[in-house]
């Protein structure tokens, strides 16, 4: 793939004094990262009021005028696989486009500075095959061979979802997160004591609160549809797609979709309300 520009692909707002200055907000009694220009617009209808105080200085500037820039700098996406790798019949067609669509964003994530993982759930847990990396070989070994069949622990990957997250988020404080959920909806097993349905809600509800940027690509036949992927796509508060012929092309298609969506969502680290 050829890009017209390189750096990183979103554009985020940054507390760190680093960036660049696009507006200014005001900070009483904070001087750190000061706007100059701003400070002194603010102060200035008040100079004939402070007369005391330029009988010292040339133009008076108090605490209340300061104003604080606001920069906005290239930030790093996270683009998060969680797939359902319990036994279907569209099981090898999502493997494949997974795969797929994980080794294309990575072809380009050297010169975006993208990272990629996977969670597939399964049997009775969920397992990180791939944590969150831009090396194309790490990739290759570890798609080469993932586990498939058994029932559907989707809370087990909603939760692991969350805690890959937490973690990434701690370590890269700007990072942009992106959560791609390939599945029916259909958990059938649980972690805990509550129904697998209503577990799998709670843990989605908790991924909205903490404003994770997700998408829902609905797995199941159209035929056989139940309606759940779109349910989990409600407590996600995210998008929820029906790949029917789904390709490695068509899923990438969709996660740089979403990536172009949360290229100006400002973030203070997962967990900032």
């Amino acid at each position: 793939m050829i890009r017209k520009q390189g750096g990183r692909r979103s554009r985020t707002k940054t507390e760190q004094a680093r960036g660049r200055y696009v507006q200014a907000r005001p900070t009483p009694g904070k001087a750190f990262d000061l706007a100059f220009d701003a400070t002194i617009r603010a102060a200035a209808p008040y100079q004939r009021n402070r007369s005391e105080q330029r009988r010292r200085v040339a133009f008076a500037v108090k605490p209340a005028d300061y104003m604080r820039k606001v920069r906005v700098r290239r930030a790093a996406n996270l683009v998060l696989f969680l797939v359902d790798a319990s036994w279907s019949m569209a099981v090898a067609e999502r493997m494949a486009a997974t795969k797929g669509a994980i080794l294309s964003l990575l072809t380009d994530a050297y010169q975006r500075r993208d990272r990629v993982g996977l969670i597939v759930f399964q049997k009775d847990r969920a397992t990180l095959v791939l944590p969150p990396t831009n090396s194309v070989q790490l990739a290759q070994r570890a798609l080469s061979e993932i586990p498939v069949g058994g029932k559907t622990p989707l809370p087990a990957g909603l939760q692991m979802s969350l805690e890959v997250l937490h973690r990434e988020s701690t370590l890269h404080p700007e990072v942009q997160p992106l959560l791609i959920v390939l599945t029916d909806g259909a958990g059938n097993v649980s972690m805990g004591h509550m129904s697998p349905q209503d577990e799998s809600n709670m843990l989605a509800d908790l991924l909205a609160e903490e404003k994770i940027h997700s998408v829902v690509v609905n797995m199941e036949h159209a035929a056989f549809d139940q309606g759940l992927a779109q349910v989990l796509a409600d407590h996600l508060q995210a998008p929820c797609y029906t790949i029917t012929d789904l390709k490695a092309e068509n899923l990438y298609q969709t996660v740089r979709n979403e990536m172009s969506a949360i290229g100006t969502v400002s973030m203070g680290g997962i967990g900032a309300k």
